[in-house]
């Protein structure tokens, strides 16, 4: 078995797949706040070929499932970063998704509904935390038929989708028992969260419970991330959370997973599979050859 520093070598000259996945909308009739809008996704493509989309009504996700050899049963839901204006759906969305189905573990990427968008109705907390919180519970609705235990789902955020991604995993819920929908009557607790430069909630209730975090920024990063993350670590330890926190010298904002990332920094999915293995959240003997 190669060990993790080989995996963050695969990292550094990783590259998204070329098929495009396929679409999986969460509420296949219509998401709750979305009534009445219609208009389809628009997506652009920067100079360096990256993608980025706007204009999400209908929230969706991409399963990245991995060979049924080399699974663990662990499952991320990913939510890219874009200032909750657009997503930036490759370095923050599908690579690290496939880097994750590359070593066992299954990458969801969420398309979710932009609150900071021109003309948007949306709501951070509301509409875009129900599409997260959605996504968990369709996961494990569908946990037996991906080959994923519905006990080891977690969230990874990035940027604004690590906001995202936070209050996913402090404002989660054990769904409605009564609920006409099966998937509403799931819980929407992640089993970890990963919020890699992520934007902060205000006013997060932290506490022991609060699922285990890994944290990750550059310290050349705006000021209320550099300084921001470290003092959510500080918080969730006190809380009696289980953390572990990186900061990356010489590193700014939205680093993600690319194929020009180069240094310490693009060690860091190797590092959250540490952090997932250290804390038994990989199925023993079941781990990704590396």
């Amino acid at each position: 078995m190669k060990n993790l520093f080989a995996c963050a070598l695969f990292a550094s000259v990783y590259v998204v797949h070329a098929a495009d996945p396929q679409w999986i909308r969460l509420w296949p009739n219509g998401a709750p706040g979305s009534e009445g809008k219609t208009g389809e996704e628009t997506v652009r493509t920067t100079p360096e070929g990256e993608h980025v989309t706007s204009n999400v009504h209908f929230p969706s996700i991409a399963v990245i499932l991995p060979s049924k050899g080399t699974a663990t049963g662990a499952a991320v839901v990913i939510a890219p970063g874009g200032g909750h204006s657009e997503l930036w759906a490759d370095h923050e969305g599908l690579n690290p998704a496939h880097w994750l189905a590359d070593h066992g573990v299954a990458g969801i990427v969420l398309k979710y509904r932009l609150a900071r968008e021109k003309g948007s109705t949306y709501k951070v907390e509301v509409e875009s935390l129900a599409d997260i919180k959605r996504a968990i519970r369709v996961v494990r609705s569908r946990a037996a038929e991906w080959g994923i235990d519905p006990d080891r789902i977690g969230v990874m955020g990035f940027s604004a989708g690590g906001e995202l991604a936070a209050l996913a995993a402090t404002r989660f819920d054990t769904g409605s028992p009564d609920a006409a929908d099966p998937v509403d009557r799931l819980s929407s607790k992640p089993a970890f969260q990963a919020l890699v430069y992520p934007a902060l909630p205000k006013n997060m209730q932290l506490s022991k419970d609060t699922p285990p975090a890994f944290l990750a920024c550059g310290e050349n990063d705006r000021q209320n991330i550099s300084q921001g993350l470290p003092e959510l670590y500080l918080e969730l330890k006190r809380a009696g959370a289980v953390a572990e926190l990186h900061v990356y010298t010489g590193v700014g904002h939205g680093f993600g997973v690319r194929a020009t990332t180069k240094g310490e920094v693009a060690n860091w999915p190797a590092q959250f599979l540490g952090f997932l293995e250290a804390r038994k959240l990989l199925a023993p003997n079941q781990r990704a050859a590396q």
